[in-house]
Formats: structure tokens, C-alpha cells, sequence
């Protein structure tokens, strides 16, 4: 242990230390690929299962029909091109081996934030059970550890296989916000950190191979030199990136200029005929027009470019499809916050007037589907604080509640609290209180202008009520602004007429 530590420039106490934490963590996650293999500190090796994927294209794009709304021309290409990946793979490998090269259908997604890139995927990687990791281009240098090592994914992908190379070897890496490491134009001379990262994702879309232990893990090294002072040999487990899918998208903003710049098309629209008309184009459109060159002049490596043969352009949601999203009875964003208030016992539902009044209000954040989340929280994280610490089992969503939320909250908290009020005086005196629709009214305007609480004022107005009642023998009693007016003088009365033809 020392001698080894000695080679790598490290304190043989803090080298103990760091195999011990790593041994721990090991110990809790059986996935981890470099867990101790029996006596040796090596994996075992998983057992290795025939790939076995037979999914149609048009089967793949009506499953996610079910779930995105719209982006039909995008749903279809990447059902289309990732369906002919995985079916390709399950060809005898003889059939590839006569090709050069190997051209995989890596894919460019190019749309605006919030309209569903990477829900997409997701859904996809989920339908056809293969591991799948996304990371953020922007957290990626060169060397790797300014920000990460690209060759990171790749080792993750084997921990979302459980462990398993073969399985991780036929997984999908997207990555995300790919047009921020494009060149910068107002860099004086080659921007190197960016397009080193280019290259270095280039080599792992096209094919190589990649070390499972990464070389800035000081445990992992340590324990390949402990185990070339054991046994002679270092074994150096690895994973091949020819089969496994890469999908990379951006928002790229300003390529819509390079692509009209090229076409002659300002960005306001082109001359066509008659001076005077003008043919608006949309973004979309013209991302749609996008070629390799555009790409190039936008920052990119030519190679990069041609490791990414397939686009998908998505378009930028519109007030429409974002009800539709909030309609769909599959939306996640309604499911996830119907769940949020689940966790206490509590049904919650929406009507439609209301969901079409969070959709307009999503619309103004611009920032696609991701500004309904932020609409519905605005309106019911009041709801969700509150609610829990009553019985209140159910709310249902109105567009009264969606205009004014705080005010909606505090009537429903006063109907809580006088609906309370009455179960507990039936409890206790198993006497019935009946509020008229106008007593109702009068005694949340008293609560409010005295500063109580409904079911307080209650308690004070009718104190002797449960008793006086009694004693004229009366199991219900109809509560009327009359009463709440003279709740006192009410109940004298009552009880006197009761009594008087006694006397």
C-alpha cells in the first residue's frame, strides 16, 4: 500500500482513506461497475444477454403521441431513425463487418426551450428499456474537470445498465444545450477549449473505446496498481461506443440569421414579385432549410457536422398546444401536481376553464411547457401549504381560483371552518345547524370585519345554544341573518314560547 502510494505522490494514510469510502460506497450500490469482483477486487463479469429489439417506427411514434403534443414531423423522424438503429443492431454482425465505417443515425434536435427535446427522449429510451444519460454540454471541457470529462457519460451509461457493458453498448447519450459549445465568432483566432470538447465528442459518436475506470479517479487507479502488484496484470475493462446512440440538441439562437443570410431572406421576410409584398418566415422554417454549412459557420467542427446526420426541428409551442398539454390525461405536469397533493390524502381536479386560463398565463413566461409548471405553482402553493393541516380531502381547480388565488383560499378556509363548526355542534349536542345561503354570506362578512375566525365567531354567537335547544327538545334549527343578528334574544324567545303554555 505504501510502495503504491509512493508512485502516485499521495499520504498512505489518505490513500486508506479514499479506498475505504470507495469500498463503502461499492458496497451500497451493487450497479456500480467497478464494484469487487470475489478476492480479487475485480468485477465480476455480468451475464450477457442477446440484444432482442423488434419495434416498429409507426409503433414508436403513436406511443408518443400519447404523451407530446403536436411536433409531429419531429416525432416522426426520431421514431423513424432511432427505430432503424436498434433494428440494424439485431442484424448479423457478419452483414456491418462487410461495411467500412459504421454511419449511426446520431441525431440533431434543434427547437426552443420548453417545447420537449428532452422529455422526448426520455420517453423513447423508456419504450425501448435501453439505459439512457443525458448531460449538459455547457458542464464539458477539454481535459475534463473544469467542468467534466465527456468520456464520463459513457461510464455512467454502464451504471444505468446495472453494471452491464453489452447493455450499456446499445444505450443512448443526449446531450443538451450542444450549441453552447459552438466557436465563438468574437474570439480572436480558433476558440480551443470549445472545439476541443467537439473533438472529443466527435471520437465518441463515431467509435472508440473507453476505459470503464476514469483516469481522474485516484481510487479506481489505485486499485489497478494493487492489483498489478498482486497478480502481475492490470486488467482494463472497456466500452465501445460504435452501437450506442448519440442525440444532441440546442435552442440555437441566430442560426435562423445564417441560414435567411444565406437564402437572401432578411430576417422580416424576402422580396417576391411586387416590391411591396413581403413573405414572413418563421424560425422554424428556416431551421428546417439549415445545412451543413450553416452549421459550420454557426461554430461547429465540419467533422463534428458529419457525425450528426439526422435534424429534427420542433416548434415553439403555442397557446393551443399548451391547454392541449394541460387537457391530455397522460400531461405529467397535471399528473405530478395531482400526485404533489396526493401525499396528504388529498383529490385534486381541474376544470377546463381553468386550465385554459394557466395555459395563457404560461404563454407569457416564453419559455414553452416549462411556464405551465410555474403558472400552477403560483396558483396552488398556497393551497398545498394549507390544505394538509385540515381535513379537506378534495379541490377542484375553478378559474375563479386560477384569477384569485388568495382570496379563493381564504373563502374556501371559511366555508372549512363553519362546516366544522357544525359537524362538531351536531357531535357534542346532536343538534343540527342549518345556514341559510343569506346567513352564510352575513357571517363571513362579521368574521372578516371583526378579525376572527369563522368557526370562532361561531362558538361565541351561539355558547348557549346546545343547551337552550335541548331544553325545547329541538334536534335541527335553522340559522337566518335574523338570528345571527340577535342570537341571544333569539334563543330567550324560542325557549319562552316553549314554556309559556306551562305557566
Amino acid at each position: 500500500m505504501n510502495i503504491a502510494a509512493e508512485k502516485m505522490g499521495l499520504d498512505p494514510e489518505k490513500l486508506r482513506s479514499v479506498l475505504a469510502q470507495k469500498s463503502a460506497a461499492d458496497s451500497e450500490s451493487p450497479a456500480q461497475p467497478e464494484a469487487a469482483g470475489p478476492g480479487q477486487g475485480v468485477p465480476a463479469e455480468p451475464e450477457q444477454e442477446p440484444f432482442n429489439f423488434d419495434i416498429k417506427p409507426e409503433e414508436l411514434e403513436a406511443y408518443l403521441d400519447q404523451y407530446v403534443i403536436e411536433q409531429r414531423e419531429a416525432k416522426g423522424i426520431l421514431a423513424t431513425k432511432i427505430c432503424t438503429h436498434f433494428n440494424r443492431l439485431s442484424l448479423p454482425q457478419e452483414r456491418d463487418e462487410e461495411i467500412v465505417g459504421n454511419i449511426k443515425n446520431n441525431v440533431l434536435m434543434i427547437g426552443p426551450t420548453g417545447v420537449g427535446k428532452t422529455f422526448l427522449i426520455r420517453l423513447i429510451a423508456k419504450k425501448l428499456g435501453v439505459p439512457f444519460v443525458k448531460g449538459d454540454a455547457t458542464k464539458f471541457s477539454e481535459t475534463g474537470y473544469v467542468g467534466g470529462d465527456v468520456e464520463d457519460m459513457v461510464r455512467e451509461l454502464v451504471r444505468e445498465a446495472d453494471g452491464s457493458i453489452d447493455k450499456a453498448q446499445c444505450g443512448i447519450i443526449y446531450i443538451d444545450e450542444i450549441d453552447k459549445i459552438a466557436s465563438s465568432k468574437t474570439t480572436v483566432g480558433p476558440d480551443v477549449s470549445r472545439s476541443g470538447v467537439q473533438r472529443n465528442l466527435l471520437k465518441l459518436m463515431e467509435e472508440t473505446d473507453v476505459d470503464l475506470k476514469a483516469p481522474h479517479d485516484i481510487a479506481s487507479q489505485m486499485e489497478s496498481i494493487i492489483q498489478m502488484q498482486q497478480t502481475g496484470k492490470m486488467e482494463r475493462k472497456k466500452i465501445n461506443t460504435r452501437n450506442i446512440l448519440f442525440i444532441v440538441s440546442g435552442a440555437f439562437s441566430g442560426l435562423d440569421e445564417i441560414v435567411g443570410k444565406r437564402l437572401n431572406r432578411g430576417r422580416i421576410g424576402f422580396r417576391s414579385g411586387d416590391e411591396d409584398q413581403q413573405a414572413e418566415i418563421s424560425d422554424e422554417e428556416l431551421h428546417r432549410m439549415v445545412r451543413s454549412d450553416d452549421l459550420i459557420e454557426y461554430g461547429f467542427e465540419s467533422e463534428f457536422v458529419g457525425r450528426l446526420p439526422v435534424i429534427a426541428v420542433l416548434d415553439q409551442l403555442t397557446r393551443e398546444d399548451l391547454f392541449a398539454i394541460l387537457k391530455n390525461p397522460k400531461s405529467n405536469v397535471i399528473v405530478s401536481k395531482k400526485r404533489d397533493f396526493l401525499a396528504y390524502g388529498i383529490e385534486l381536479e381541474f376544470e377546463e376553464p381553468a386550465l385554459r386560463l394557466l395555459a395563457e398565463r404560461a404563454i407569457e413566461e416564453h419559455i414553452g411547457a416549462r411556464g405551465l409548471v410555474s403558472a400552477i405553482e403560483r396558483v396552488l402553493i398556497r393551497f398545498e401549504k394549507k390544505f394538509p393541516s385540515t381535513d379537506i380531502r378534495k379541490l377542484t381547480v375553478t378559474a375563479k381560483i386560477v384569477k384569485n388565488p388568495e382570496s379563493s383560499l381564504a373563502e374556501i378556509m371559511e366555508e372549512y371552518a363553519l362546516h366544522s363548526y357544525l359537524n362538531n355542534f351536531l357531535e357534542t349536542h346532536g343538534i343540527k345547524l342549518n345556514f341559510t345561503e343569506a346567513a352564510i354570506a352575513m357571517i363571513y362578512e362579521m368574521s372578516q370585519k371583526r378579525g376572527r375566525v369563522v368557526d370562532e365567531l361561531c362558538s361565541e354567537l351561539f355558547s348557549d345554544f346546545g343547551h337552550g335547544l335541548k331544553l325545547v327538545s329541538r334536534t335541527d334549527f335553522e340559522i337566518t341573518p335574523e338570528v345571527l343578528e340577535k342570537p341571544q334574544q333569539t334563543l330567550d324567545d324560542l325557549i319562552k314560547r316553549f314554556y309559556e303554555p306551562l305557566s
